[in-house]
C-alpha cells in the first residue's frame, strides 16, 4: 500500500511490471512430474504431464515436445517421435535470427518471454535422435539426418565467428553418433565401403575413447561387412539421467552492479534502487548416473557390453560453459536497462532525490529486479550418454537379453528381454533406454 500512498503519480507502468510478473512460475517447476513419471516407468502419466505443461508454458512449448518425443520413442512409438522431433528441428530453425520485439520485452522481464529457440548442443542432437528413431522404424531416412546433424553443428560454430574476435564456439565438441551411423550405413550397402571409411575416421577423430572405432575402420579399409551367413545387431543404449538447468546466483555480477549503483547514487541527481535481488542466470549441470554400461547377452551367452557413442552431458557442459560469458553478459545488461529505466522515469517527472516518491520509485525497481527467473527450459529427458555394442550374429532367430550395469558391475534390475531376427548380409537394430537401472519403456527392434 505504500507505494500507492506516498505519491498517486508514481509510475504506474513500471509498478505493474512489478506486479505482474512477479511470482510467475518456472519451467523447472512445471516438469518436475514428468521426470519423476518418466524415471519411475510411468509413460502414459508422463505424457499426460507434459501435455499440462505445454498448456500453462506456451513459451515451452516446443522443448516440452522434444521431451514428449523421447517418451514416446521409449514407448515404442518411434514413427510419432520422428514427427515431434521434425516439428521442433523446423520450428527452432525458422526461429534462428534476431527476434527483436521478444529480446526488448526479455529486457524488461526476464529471458523466460522469449520464444525458446534450443541451446546448441539441444538443436544438434534433435538430428542425432532423428536418426535413431528412422532407423527403428523404417531407416530411410536415417543417413540423412546423419548429414544433416554433421552441416548443422559446422553452421553453429561458423556464424560465430567474429572478425578479429575470438570464436567462442571454435572448440566445440563434434557428435561422433553422426559419422558413426553414416559409416554403419554406408557399410551395409557391401558397396560404399570408402564413404564408411571415411566417416569412421570421422569417429576415431572426434571421440577417441570410443575403442570400438578402430576395428569398424580396419573393417571398413577390408570391404567386409559380415561373414557369409551372418548379419550384424547394433545395440544401441540410452543411459543415465541427461544434464538440466538450475538456476545460479551470478556473486561478482551482482556485486559489480551494487558497487555501481552505489556510485551512481552518490554522485547522480537520482538515486538507483539498491541491487538487492541477485543477478540469476541457469546453469547447465550434470546428474549422478547409477548405470555405467549395458551388458549384452545372445542366447543366454554374454556378448559384451555397450560402449559410449556420445556423452551427451559433457557434450552439454563444455558448450555452455563456452558461451556462458554471453549468458552473464545478458543478465547484467538487463539489469542495467531496468535501473537506467527508473532513473529515466525519475527524471522525467522531476522526482526529487531522497523523496519519498523516489523512494517508492526504488522500492519498485526492487520488485522489478526481483521478479526476475533464470530461463531453465532445456530437453529434461536427454540420457547422459549414447551406448553401443555391435554385433555379428549367425542368421535367424535369436533371444537377446541386456542388463544394466553400475560401476560396481552388479545387476541394476531385471534382464530387459527380446527376440530379435538376423538377416544375413544385413543390419539389424536394437534401442533400449536405461536411465537409472531398470529399463524404462520397451526394447526397440527395426525390421531386418
Amino acid at each position: 500500500m505504500f507505494l500507492f500512498t506516498a505519491d498517486k503519480s508514481v509510475c504506474p507502468t513500471l509498478l505493474l511490471l512489478a506486479l505482474l510478473f512477479a511470482g510467475c512460475s518456472t519451467y523447472g517447476q512445471r516438469v518436475e512430474q514428468v521426470r519423476a513419471n518418466y524415471y519411475s516407468n510411468q509413460l502414459e502419466a508422463a505424457s499426460s504431464a507434459v501435455a499440462e505443461a505445454r498448456q500453462k508454458n506456451r513459451a515451452g512449448a516446443d522443448v516440452l515436445a522434444l521431451d514428449q518425443a523421447l517418451i514416446e520413442l521409449a514407448a515404442g512409438n518411434a514413427a510419432q517421435s520422428e514427427k515431434l522431433l521434425r516439428e521442433v528441428r523446423d520450428r527452432f530453425d525458422s526461429l534462428e535470427g534476431p527476434a527483436v520485439g521478444e529480446a526488448a520485452l526479455s529486457y524488461l522481464t526476464d529471458d523466460n518471454r522469449r520464444a525458446y529457440d534450443g541451446e546448441d548442443y539441444e538443436i544438434v542432437l534433435i538430428r542425432a535422435f532423428l536418426a535413431l528413431s528412422n532407423l527403428l522404424h523404417d531407416g530411410g531416412d536415417a543417413e540423412a539426418y546423419s548429414l544433416q546433424l554433421i552441416d548443422k553443428q559446422e553452421q553453429i560454430i561458423a556464424a560465430a565467428a567474429k572478425p578479429e574476435k575470438e570464436n567462442p564456439k571454435a572448440n566445440y565438441q563434434r557428435v561422433a553418433l553422426a559419422p558413426y551411423l553414416r559409416g554403419v550405413l554406408r557399410e551395409a550397402t557391401h558397396r560404399d565401403y570408402d564413404d564408411a571409411e571415411r566417416s569412421y575416421t570421422s569417429v576415431v577423430s572426434w571421440q577417441p575413447g570410443f575403442r570400438s572405432a578402430q576395428a569398424d575402420l580396419t573393417r571398413a579399409t577390408h570391404g567386409a561387412h559380415s561373414q557369409p551367413g551372418h548379419g550384424v545387431v547394433y545395440v544401441f543404449a540410452l543411459t543415465g539421467r541427461g544434464p538440466h538447468k538450475i538456476e545460479a546466483i551470478e556473486v561478482p555480477s551482482s556485486a559489480a552492479l551494487l558497487v555501481a549503483g552505489e556510485i551512481v547514487s552518490a554522485v547522480g541527481h537520482q538515486t538507483v534502487a539498491p541491487n538487492i535481488a541477485p543477478v540469476k542466470v541457469p546453469l547447465v549441470v550434470a546428474q549422478q548416473s547409477r548405470v555405467r554400461t549395458v551388458a549384452v547377452s545372445v542366447d543366454q551367452q554374454p556378448r559384451g557390453t555397450t560402449e559410449p557413442i556420445t556423452d551427451i552431458t559433457q557434450l552439454a557442459i563444455q558448450q555452455y560453459q563456452a558461451i556462458y560469458p554471453q549468458v552473464i553478459a545478458r543478465a547484467v545488461a538487463r539489469r542495467c536497462v531496468k535501473k537506467g529505466a527508473l532513473y529515466g522515469a525519475k527524471e522525467a517527472t522531476g522526482v526529487q532525490k531522497g523523496s519519498l516518491t523516489g523512494l517508492a520509485y526504488d522500492l519498485a525497481g526492487i520488485a522489478w529486479e526481483a521478479s526476475e527467473s533464470a530461463d531453465l527450459r532445456c530437453w529434461s529427458l536427454l540420457p547422459d550418454k549414447i551406448q553401443v555394442l555391435r554385433l555379428e550374429l549367425p542368421a535367424g532367430d535369436h533371444d537377446l537379453a541386456l542388463h544394466a550395469l553400475p560401476p560396481a558391475n552388479k545387476l541394476l534390475g531385471p534382464a530387459a528381454t527380446s527376440r530379435i531376427r538376423v538377416a544375413d548380409g544385413r543390419n539389424t537394430y536394437v534401442l533400449a533406454n536405461f536411465p537409472d537401472g531398470p529399463l524404462v519403456g520397451q526394447v526397440l527392434v527395426s525390421q531386418p
